[in-house]
């Protein structure tokens, strides 16, 4: 064989290569992008490594192995949700469910559920949440007063289920809770109706306090003049009236003196 059929068959084979190198690229060279982490499994070497998760960056595989990537972000899936209240009546309900995957354990969420683990048990884990939880209350006390504890109760059967299925729950939210209608007209009236009595009860009871208040000061009043009463004798004020008397008398001022013209012969004094 010459030379120049060497050459060819040296660049026929590097052709072959070039070409299997270019159809293989893309189980080879692996690009994980921000906010994604990727776990291996190797086809001859122990299936899925469940341990050890590719983070973001570049990497080189074999080309018979196969690297599943995972979206690590926060998602958001929401369910309009047709429930039954704890006295059998119809409930529409809008829930929201915030959630990723815990970013250790992809591995085993690749094993147990793969990469559509949203729609396998996120969505029926809100659903059935949703509905044990609505079902413990009344209409009027979902509407009027026990939303937050609805909420609650859901946030925490979604979290610890989800938990166990290696997902991590953001946030529940109850975004609208309808009721027919007239239902819903019924527990408006008696709100309003509510709120009138406790109005009405608030300015009974505001009144009461002040006649009270009236009537202690009036007590007080009256236990002051009785003292200051008994203290007042005849002979107490004649005196009080001689030092006064006295007083007057030693002012520099001009005055007329008209001795025994007073009460109780008290001297009147005439001045300025």
């Amino acid at each position: 064989m010459n030379n120049q059929s060497k050459l060819v068959r040296l660049l026929s084979i590097m052709a072959v290569g070039v070409v299997v190198l270019l159809t293989l690229a893309s189980n080879i060279f692996i690009t994980i992008n921000t906010g994604e982490k990727g776990v291996l499994f190797k086809k001859f070497g122990g299936g899925l490594v469940k341990d050890k998760i590719y983070g973001q960056g570049f990497h080189v595989i074999a080309p018979w192995n196969t690297m599943f990537i995972y979206d690590m972000r926060e998602q958001i899936r929401e369910e309009t949700l047709d429930v039954l209240s704890t006295d059998g009546l119809p409930i529409t309900v809008d829930v929201s469910v915030r959630f990723n995957p815990i970013a250790d354990k992809v591995g085993y969420l690749h094993e147990e559920i793969g990469p559509d683990y949203a729609e396998k048990i996120v969505k029926d884990v809100v659903r059935s949440a949703s509905r044990e939880v609505i079902g413990k209350y009344t209409p009027e006390e979902i509407y009027a007063s026990k939303r937050d504890s609805v909420r609650f109760g859901i946030s925490s059967m979604v979290e610890t289920t989800l938990r166990s299925r290696f997902v991590e729950l953001r946030a529940v939210n109850l975004r609208s809770i309808k009721l027919p209608p007239t239902i819903e007209q019924a527990i408006q009236n008696k709100l309003v109706q509510q709120q009138e009595k406790e109005q009405y009860e608030f300015r009974i009871a505001k009144e009461r306090k002040e006649a009270e208040r009236k009537r202690i000061e009036a007590e007080g009043i009256k236990a002051f003049q009785e003292i200051v009463n008994q203290g007042l004798s005849d002979q107490y004020l004649r005196w009080k009236g001689i030092e006064a008397t006295q007083i007057l008398s030693e002012s520099q001022n001009s005055k007329v003196v008209i001795i025994g013209s007073g009460k109780d012969g008290l001297p009147i004094i005439l001045g300025n």
